[in-house]
């Protein structure tokens, strides 16, 4: 039994699909918290109208579909063996304040078409299809990443229920204003054993593939990081009377550190390290800065020395506070391992790559992704698709057309040659 056509589509009928997925792209982007910028975060209004779109065009493409209870926009292809395990194909619909049109999106929309094709030519699947928009990536409201995908993998902690956001709100309160029950959150995971795999398609958010002006890549691994919040409190003092060596200036401490954070990424390679945050309190410019808080970000696909920076920056801030007569408060808020994609599933992409005539380009992501939780029950793979400069959480966010086309042929061929594995043919 043959299960594709022996002809590819062709060219028109691939590129009126990027153009479909384009149209889509710029129709969620329409929707946001204000008027000048895309900003959809988790649980607001413009959230919610952006998911039921999404899960309108989930049912338009044929899919059984569901939103669960902390707002995943879930869509089911379902296999006639009913024994069979689930392959994911997913990412996000969240996003970051002022953000692009992409970062997300583009996967989701781009997977409803993947798996509209799959329902038009009637192909037989050996396992079953569900298609995820994950409520909750970025972690803004919050501050807790991957909220969607850590239910979807059985990990979520029940303990961030009663976490609030700027305006004191739980997320208990956000997830029952929803229309989602906490009590539901458990059984919404898909159970280890029904795993299948898990494939993304995101932009890279960097500009590799732009500079070589290749239009898709392979990702091998997702690079681990640590976030920390450090407060520097020193004295504030009157600027015109405390002497320049009897102050305890936090924010010069501040200041000292964060150069010490870039020295130290600058000469370690598979190490990058940021300062994006900092927050001088009661600010005034006649007042020495009496207390300072400030952000670090560390990030590298190398476990060890991913742990050698934290120490290292870690000693070296005490070391600061200690020389300057500055208190020194660190608090690790968030970490997560760096995560390796699946060989198997690595080697189909590949494939699918060379099959389509484009250059095998292999990327690390320094972006953190849903696959990270879910690598925890499933082997994972993702694709990059080339962007504009490399530009991303930002309004010139952009991905080609033809790069959208592109991408299309690969994962198509991805999933042809995913399905005749299973088959045997």
């Amino acid at each position: 039994m043959r299960i594709f056509e022996s002809n590819p589509q062709s060219s028109r009928t691939i590129q009126l699909r990027a153009e479909t997925i384009l149209n889509r792209i710029n129709e969620l982007a329409s929707i946001s918290e204000d008027a000048v910028s895309v900003t959809r975060t988790f649980g607001t209004d413009a959230f919610r109208q952006g998911s039921q779109l999404v899960q309108y065009w989930m049912q338009d493409a044929g899919l059984q579909t569901r939103v669960d209870a902390i707002g995943n926009v879930r869509g089911r292809l379902v296999s006639p063996d009913s024994r069979a395990k689930t392959f994911v194909i997913a990412s996000h619909i969240d996003t970051v304040v002022n953000a692009g049109k992409f970062d997300g999106p583009l996967g989701v929309i781009m997977g409803i078409d993947l798996v509209e094709q799959l329902i038009r030519s009637k192909t037989p699947l050996p396992f079953h299809i569900e298609l995820i928009a994950f409520s909750d990536e970025e972690g803004v409201r919050f501050h807790t990443t991957y909220l969607g995908s850590k239910v979807v993998a059985g990990s979520f902690d029940t303990t961030l229920l009663d976490k609030k956001d700027a305006s004191g709100i739980t997320l208990r309160e956000v997830i029952q204003t929803m229309g989602g029950d906490v009590d539901q959150l458990k059984t919404d995971a898909i159970l280890p054993d029904d795993w299948l795999g898990y494939f993304e398609i995101h932009i890279e958010q960097g500009p590799v593939l732009y500079e070589r002006n290749v239009p898709v890549a392979v990702v091998t691994a997702i690079a681990g990081q640590k976030r920390v919040e450090i407060t520097f409190a020193g004295m504030a003092g009157h600027a015109g009377t405390v002497p320049m060596d009897m102050r305890q200036d936090a924010l010069c401490a501040a200041a000292e550190f964060i150069l010490q954070v870039e020295r130290l990424a600058a000469n370690e390679a598979n190490l990058v390290a940021t300062v994006g945050k900092l927050n001088v309190m009661n600010a005034a410019s006649n007042v020495i800065p009496g207390k300072v808080v400030c952000s670090l970000d560390v990030r590298s696909n190398q476990e060890m020395i991913l742990a050698s920076a934290y120490q290292e920056l870690h000693q070296r801030c005490a070391d600061i506070g200690q020389k300057r007569a500055v208190d020194v408060d660190w608090n690790l808020i968030q970490e997560t391992s760096p995560v390796s994609c699946d060989p198997t599933l690595n080697q189909f992409i590949e494939q699918a790559i060379k099959e389509n005539g484009f250059e095998v380009v292999r990327l690390m992501s320094g972006a953190g992704h849903d696959g990270v939780p879910i690598s925890l029950v499933s082997p994972i793979a993702m694709i990059f698709v080339r962007c504009y400069k490399g530009i991303s959480h930002n309004p010139l966010e952009n991905t080609e057309l033809s790069d959208v086309a592109a991408t299309l042929q690969v994962a198509d061929t991805f999933l042809k040659r995913l399905i005749e594995k299973y088959t045997g043919h």
